[in-house]
């Protein structure tokens, strides 16, 4: 015969209380249950809240910096370098053979661009081709490399009347690649548009 384990006395100053009715003891069980889902779902709520307002706040960091567009400034001598976009300048180094000068730059994990625009005088234009070691004779009437959507995400529009020339200078990784159109606003006065592409 096994030995069924002791009992515990009650004690003798503490009279046994009454039997839990059901009511009672599906209120416990039901506070039970709201304080397990408090103590799992609230946690959990804050951290999807929380992803997705990190998300948000990327999606409108990422809408700030597009809304910026160019920037009124020369592109840095590394970006000039690594993008392969020489804005003339006078051999010296002193002088400025151009004006309204503007760039944006762009970076993914697949592609990196380099969008400038400049103008310049028609020996800044053959200083800007040479530099590139493209012939400027390369450019052909009337031609609109840049693309739409490299257009809208700067506010290119090349609709006005003038003349218009432009260029596609394809070269092999990690080399990049440019797209050129110029436009003669004035005699001796040239407006140029480059994005310059590199893939990592």
């Amino acid at each position: 015969m096994t030995a069924s384990p002791p009992r515990q006395a009650v004690p003798p100053d503490e009279p046994p209380g009454p039997p839990e009715d059901r009511g009672h003891r599906i209120r416990r069980r039901a506070l039970t249950l709201l304080i397990i889902v408090l103590l799992i779902g609230v946690p959990a709520g804050y951290l999807v809240i929380s992803a997705n307002q990190s998300r948000d706040s990327g999606k409108d960091k990422e809408r700030k910096w597009a809304a910026r567009g160019l920037t009124e400034a020369w592109p840095s001598k590394v970006q000039r370098h690594i993008y392969e976009v020489p804005v003339p300048r006078q051999a010296d180094g002193k002088g400025i053979l151009s004006t309204k000068v503007a760039y944006y730059e762009t970076n993914n994990w697949r592609t990196s661009r380099l969008y400038v625009q400049f103008m310049t005088t028609n020996a800044g234009l053959d200083h800007f081709f040479k530099a590139m070691g493209v012939p400027r004779t390369s450019l052909k009437k009337d031609q609109f490399p840049i693309s739409a959507r490299d257009q809208k995400i700067v506010g290119w529009e090349f609709k006005e009347p003038g003349q218009w020339w432009g260029l596609a200078h394809q070269q092999k990784n990690p080399a990049p690649t440019q797209h050129i159109v110029v436009k003669r606003s004035h005699p001796n006065h040239y407006m140029v548009y480059v994005v310059s592409r590199t893939t990592p």
